[in-house]
């Protein structure tokens, strides 16, 4: 384990706002989670970027899967920036399948936490713009929105069958290091990364109190503890 590995994720000047998994065109795979006692929230998508969604709220973050819907929009110049066609389309050939969204804790003007390209997406308002930091492909896709607040989450968060409130702890394993500017922010966050043979995300929620823990290979790269 990594020494960040045993940290929870922290509060700085910016916070996890939601983790996404790239998944099969529809998210079939959310029927697993589903089935595990996780409410599904309302999905949606992106006008111009070509992806859609389906989402799982918790009252301080969100768990995304994402997929390609309109490949000539995801491929398009507009929305080459943000590589989601390369992840998405070579997830299972050495892309890194996920992308870590933070968002700012405070409410003073927020700094972007690491170097960073402005991309400003369709189905976003003009004066709102993203911040996608440079880093492989073999990284998550890193990802700072300054206009999201904490009670996005909240409002959404309706509870779920099985009584998980939020995530506590995020560890990502993965083939080789990560070594963007981008990452080193994050670890000192709190998300850990870990060297693994393939890409796996696993996710603690509410402190891990009940010492229960579920993986969804080979549906999803993802493994959740209770």
């Amino acid at each position: 384990m990594t020494k960040g590995c045993r940290r929870k994720l922290g509060r700085m000047a910016f916070e996890l706002d939601h983790v996404f998994i790239c998944v099969s065109r529809g998210a079939p795979e959310a029927e697993h989670l589903v089935q595990f006692g996780l409410g599904e929230g309302p999905s949606n998508t992106h006008p111009g970027q070509g992806t859609a969604n389906r989402r799982f709220f918790f009252r301080n973050a969100m768990l995304e899967l994402l997929w390609v819907e309109d490949a000539r929009e995801a491929q398009s110049e507009e929305t080459a920036a943000t590589r989601l066609w390369e992840r998405w389309s070579n997830r299972q050939s050495g892309a890194c399948p996920f992308g870590i969204v933070l968002r700012p804790t405070g409410t003073a003007d927020p700094v972007t936490p690491f170097p960073a390209q402005e991309y400003r997406p369709r189905w976003l308002p003009p004066d709102l713009q993203i911040y996608i930091a440079p880093a492989p492909i073999q990284e998550p896709m890193w990802v700072f929105m300054p206009f999201l607040q904490r009670v996005h989450d909240e409002q959404w968060f309706t509870g779920h069958p099985n009584d998980v409130c939020e995530i506590t702890r995020l560890i990502l394993s993965a083939p080789g290091s990560w070594t963007s500017p981008a990452a080193s922010i994050a670890a000192s966050a709190g998300l850990c990364h870990r060297n693994g043979p393939e890409y796996l995300l696993h996710i603690e929620f509410d402190g891990g109190l009940h010492h229960q823990t579920r993986s969804f290979l080979p549906h999803l790269p993802l493994t959740l503890q209770l």
